[in-house]
């Protein structure tokens, strides 16, 4: 063989086995979707006032639900109140209203969280009795469940009956619940400190957790959630909860066993709601940062952040006390804020 042809023979089979060492392609980067402010979003009729905005849903058919407190109005606009649950289409389009004190159950005296599931039930429950110090009124140990017209449909638990987190009859202040094969796991996070899993048709109870993460002290005494404000469930069985106090979101199994965490901000509390991104493999987990005035988007997988949206400020785009949020099958972002806040926004995915 001729010299010079051996040689670049030689320096070709040297370059396939360096390359070789090395994967075939880099490894895919996951990018976070863009979203734009839609500023003329909703239309809300009737000269109607919002208090705060405690929460948003969207439900199968792509309308948009917002939960606000009436209380909150101030006293020179109480005329104009909007009924406590406004119902919108995807554009804005205002659908349909209810919501208040009602025969046969306890109306929340203190509005926090709405969620509507794939049967078209719609989930809300309070959170009256926190703070300190404590508010006037009865706390709202219950979940209330009705249809999109309205309807009562089911109670669980009672006004100032809870017995604390072991209690299986009642709730303490749930922030927020979240259907899955018959069942809703509940966010019963301010006076308990727990997720609750109950039956989605009787409300009996199932089974309950905590995490592993707070250190338990005299003043806490078994506590181990800080304060469990959000809960959403994977199609593929992965628990997301949002530990308002405690600046994370803890992952679990549906049956309550640990898997992992991840630490969200800097600023008092932070991990305050959650949504999963509608493609098949739900690539993104969205999460409201009340104390930093952002959206945070994560890689769902990982955990990894791969982008963020939004800053403080009254703005259509900024955020006054990010509280919940929701995503469409479009993909798009609805929030909700509450303090002077008092609006819910909805983000276009680009």
């Amino acid at each position: 063989m001729n010299r010079h042809i051996f040689g670049l023979a030689l320096i070709v089979l040297a370059s396939s086995v360096i390359f070789a060492s090395y994967p075939s392609q880099a490894p895919a980067v996951t990018r976070a979707p863009a979203f734009k402010a839609d500023p003329s979003w909703p239309a809300i009729p009737n000269n109607w006032v919002l208090g705060e905005v405690s929460s948003v849903a969207a439900d199968s058919q792509d309308h948009v639900w917002i939960l606000h407190r009436p209380a909150t109005v101030p006293e020179e606009q109480r005329a104009k109140t909007a009924p406590p649950v406004l119902e919108f289409e995807s554009s804005g389009r205002f659908v349909g209203s209810w919501g208040g004190a009602g025969n046969g159950y306890e109306w929340p005296e203190r509005e926090h969280g709405i969620y509507v599931d794939p049967k078209n039930n719609v989930w809300i429950g309070g959170n009256n009795g926190y703070g300190t110090p404590l508010p006037p009124g009865d706390s709202d140990d219950m979940l209330l469940k009705f249809t999109t017209a309205g309807k009562f449909l089911m109670q669980v638990g009672h006004r100032n009956t809870s017995t604390g987190n072991a209690d299986t009859k009642n709730l303490h202040q749930p922030a927020d619940a979240f259907f899955l094969d018959g069942e809703v796991f509940v966010a019963d996070g301010y006076g308990n400190h727990r997720v609750i899993v109950l039956d989605s048709e009787t409300g009996a109870f199932k089974r309950m957790w905590g995490a592993f993460g707070r250190v338990p002290t005299a003043e806490t005494t078994n506590e181990q959630f800080g304060l469990v404000h959000a809960i959403k469930v994977s199609k593929d069985g992965m628990v997301y909860v949002a530990d308002r106090s405690n600046q994370r979101v803890q992952v679990f199994t549906t049956a309550g066993k640990y898997v992992t965490q991840v630490t969200i901000g800097a600023r008092g509390q932070t991990a305050a709601g959650l949504a999963l991104s509608p493609d098949g493999q739900q690539q993104f987990l969205y999460i409201a940062n009340l104390g930093d005035s952002q959206v945070v988007i994560l890689n769902r997988k990982t955990l990894e952040t791969v982008g963020t949206f939004g800053s403080p400020g009254s703005e259509p785009g900024q955020f006054q006390t990010l509280h919940h949020l929701a995503v469409d099958s479009k993909g798009n972002i609805y929030t909700a804020e509450i303090g002077r806040g008092r609006r819910a926004q909805k983000f276009v995915k680009q």
